[in-house]
């Protein structure tokens, strides 16, 4: 049984309602839990996937007040109803519920794909040109197997190719240094996990984010790796990578073959890995096009045009 804090910011006597009303309908909504009110906060007491529920709806109400300034029994109850009635839907294509209840799915069928091939082998390739998801798909797989407890940690890496590895000359200390290269590693992570924890799991090293050069001379043990543009590594980076793999590890390698951004007398070790590799068994390979696309739809039509 694990426990958490709800501060609720928005006027009390509305949110609880004429004698506790609101919240006496929270306490029945979720038998479950052994929930608390004191002054501005809830103290909820039970199991994860019960808290993770009960803190979305929590949010739905705070925001549903912030916009029609308002927040009736009545409300409650459809915002409660209405969740628990899609939860009891099929969401075989829901990978996680992330931030606000928002429902984070496989769009298409080559990220159905790559969530599939994760729960048949431990190492994957998802390679694919811009927009296809292959790097928030990677991170919503990582993500679900932390809150199931099948990893202890996760850890994302991406080549600093612009500052070619050499950090030290860039203004500022290490975090930011690196952020320019690892922000849209970031913003997927604050997508899916509330901005607290998520800080919390920065600080106490269970999620990980640094240059592919930190890798070396580890053994990642009990984690989801994510290696995320993975052409713009060399073959000696990728078989240094790869090589890191500890054991319960799942790694996911993603890549674009049509954006190397390595220097003219750098090559690509991309493609030569994949080749020597691709009749490994327990490797899983991933290829995504154009119809994997999920962004706007010039995206589409650019990657087409580019092809």
């Amino acid at each position: 049984m694990k426990e958490t804090i709800i501060n609720i910011d928005i006027d009390l006597a509305v949110f609880f309602g004429a004698s506790n009303k609101n919240f006496n309908f929270l306490v029945k909504s979720f038998p479950k839990l052994k929930l608390i009110a004191r002054g501005n906060e809830i103290k909820a007491v039970g199991s994860d996937e019960q808290l993770e529920f009960f803190e979305i709806i929590i949010e739905k109400l705070l925001n549903f007040y912030t916009r029609y300034n308002r927040l009736s029994l009545d409300d409650i109850k459809t915002i409660i109803i209405d969740d628990k009635q899609l939860s009891s839907k099929s969401d075989k294509d829901i990978i996680l519920y992330g931030n606000y209840g928002k429902a984070i799915k496989a769009l298409s069928p080559n990220q159905k794909k790559i969530d599939t091939e994760s729960t048949k082998n431990d190492m994957i390739f998802a390679i694919g040109p811009a927009g296809t998801g292959k790097t928030y798909t990677a991170i919503a797989l990582a993500v679900r197997a932390l809150k199931n407890k099948e990893v202890k940690k996760i850890i994302l890496t991406r080549p600093a190719v612009e500052a070619g590895e050499q950090l030290g000359y860039l203004p500022g200390d290490l975090k930011e240094k690196l952020d320019p290269y690892l922000q849209p590693l970031y913003d997927a992570l604050y997508d899916m996990i509330p901005a607290k924890r998520l800080d919390s799991f920065f600080e106490e090293r269970i999620i990980e984010i640094a240059p592919l050069a930190f890798m070396r001379g580890r053994t990642l043990d009990n984690a989801f790796v994510i290696l995320d543009e993975a052409q713009n590594a060399t073959f000696g980076q990728l078989k240094m990578f790869l090589t890191r793999m500890g054991k319960h590890a799942k790694f996911i390698v993603t890549g674009d073959l049509t954006q190397v951004d390595l220097p003219k007398n750098n090559a690509s070790g991309l493609a030569p890995i994949i080749d020597k590799i691709k009749n490994i068994k327990a490797i899983s390979f991933v290829h995504l096009n154009q119809s994997d696309v999920v962004r706007h739809e010039l995206v589409k039509k650019i990657v087409k045009a580019l092809e």
